[in-house]
């Protein structure tokens, strides 16, 4: 049986208003418990104190009450335990060895015995960092961090890699048998561990549906081949999920994120915020050609036909796009329409909405082809409404051009007339906001890609998004800092086929 110590977390503070009156400050919101049993106040104090084993605290209620409050006792631990308020530190030879400390509510643990004829394995969703100073390991499966008191549970970990049982875990040295059983059931009921060769009875059944379908292609035979013992175990969902992906969603949503999340100003005060426009540092511009919005307002398809038509279109015309229609698009999609000093920092207002108003974004124009423009690599002055040219069509341009072409297929043939690479200006959200700035990010290059899809659209032109792109090329050919600034989204914008 497990020995578990529990405690409040280091954030919680009891006060003692009187005997039977206790105010548990948490950190976040203060909880007033009155009407209390001496053996509950003793047993809360004690929680606020260092903790000890749930044994030696209801030992506390006998002593100063009686069997009768038991039933109390355990309520309260367990609308403790619910609220992320306890801890819970597993002792293995009379020292500490794990401690789980939870971060969100509501929050539940349940340890259960192994079975000894198994093996278990970590989690691949299981990750170890360093947070404020200390290794703390964590999984989207429990909302808590779990984190070791010495060098016995980081040996233990990095052997998991492979599956184990209590046995095979004391091959390390000064590590028994008991501490390691101890442990590999508080991991596995801490969800860092899976167990070796489980099956979810929806995954077995398709598995052997799979098996048996004659029409299964090569394709999807390799990829079930690589399909390994512990995503199988984990069930149809979770065998979807991969690592990077899940960790990315569940840090930067609410109810499984350690961190505040949003718009706190972390870096106010600290760090200078980025200006609302990008300054320009080009030699040559073109000044790009501006619509008639009121015309358009008159004469453009209505909104519903331009939303029904919307599509992904990877055929161009013979004849390029031209330089008129480029700056129609950029003018309608793109541009700035005016910049606003606040309190904390600058921001502007333009077609596609953006988080806070803090526009990140950067549109950079690879033209392989456009009537009066150049071939070449430009940056887009939203402000300006012109083009700052960073350089000829080079090779890293001109593999910018090949990439997004491939993205129709191998055998298409396509390669466009002008791709826009849009690129962040990381800083200018994450200045702002906490725990979600890259989300923002790439929620405003969906909104602003669906934007230059219904202008397209609207103009008779021919769009298509990218769904991969080389960050690290563009930065070399952009000459920026990939940590500042560099790409996060593509987008083909060509002249459309004519039909006859």
């Amino acid at each position: 049986m497990l020995k578990l110590l529990l405690s409040f977390k280091k954030t919680a503070k009891v006060q003692e208003e009187s005997s039977d009156r206790l105010i548990l400050d948490t950190g976040d919101r203060s909880l007033t418990l009155e009407g209390l049993s001496a053996g509950l106040v003793a047993v809360i104090k004690t929680l606020g104190a260092g903790g000890d084993t749930e044994e030696t605290l209801s030992d506390l209620i006998l002593e100063k009450d009686d069997a009768s409050k038991l039933p109390l006792f355990y309520y309260y631990i367990q609308q403790f335990t619910n609220e992320g308020l306890i801890c819970h530190t597993l002792e293995a030879e009379g020292k500490p060895l794990a401690t789980l400390v939870p971060f969100a509510r509501p929050y539940s643990l349940e340890f259960q015995d192994l079975e000894p004829e198994k093996k278990y394995v970590l989690s691949r969703f299981a990750y170890c960092h360093n947070d404020n100073g200390e290794m703390v390991w964590e999984s989207p499966f429990l909302k808590a961090q779990l984190s070791f008191a010495d060098w016995r549970g980081a040996a233990m970990m990095g052997n998991l890699g492979k599956p184990q049982d209590a046995n095979g875990l004391t091959e390390i040295p000064g590590i028994s048998a008991e501490t390691a059983a101890d442990l590999l059931t508080f991991l596995y009921g801490a969800k860092m561990l899976v167990a070796e060769g489980g099956q979810s009875e929806t995954t077995a059944s398709q598995t052997t549906a799979s098996q048996t379908t004659a029409s299964q292609t090569t394709a999807s035979q390799t990829i079930a081949s690589q399909t390994t013992a512990s995503q199988i175990a984990e069930g149809e969902a979770l065998a979807q999920w991969e690592f990077h992906d899940l960790l990315f969603h569940y840090r930067t949503r609410r109810g499984r994120n350690p961190k505040i999340a949003g718009k706190t100003f972390r870096f106010l005060g600290k760090i200078k915020p980025l200006p609302a426009i990008k300054p320009q540092v080009y030699e040559d511009f073109i000044e790009l050609y501006k619509p008639d919005l009121e015309k358009l307002k008159q004469t453009d398809l209505p909104f519903t036909r331009v939303l029904e038509e919307r599509t992904s279109i990877r055929t161009q015309d013979s004849q390029p796009i031209s330089a008129e229609q480029l700056g129609e698009f950029l003018y309608r999609a793109a541009r700035v329409k005016e910049v606003m000093a606040t309190e904390k920092y600058e921001v502007s207002r333009r077609p596609y909405p953006s988080g806070g108003a803090s526009y990140d974004l950067e549109l950079y124009l690879a033209i392989d082809e456009c009537e009066n423009i150049d071939p070449g690599f430009y940056h887009y002055c939203p402000q300006n409404h012109r083009l700052g040219k960073i350089s000829a069509k080079n090779n890293q341009v001109e593999t910018l051009l090949k990439q997004a072409g491939g993205a129709a297929g191998p055998d298409s043939g396509w390669e466009p007339q002008v791709l826009i690479v849009i690129a962040a200006r990381f800083a200018r959200v994450s200045w702002s906001y906490d725990a979600i700035a890259y989300s923002l990010t790439l929620k405003g290059v969906g909104v602003l890609q669906q934007t230059m899809y219904l202008v397209a659209t609207a103009m008779n032109l021919s769009p298509c998004a990218v769904g991969l792109g080389d960050s690290d090329l563009f930065a070399a050919a952009a000459g920026t800092d990939y940590y500042a600034e560099t790409s996060v989204g593509e987008f083909v914008i060509s002249s459309k086929k004519k039909e006859f």
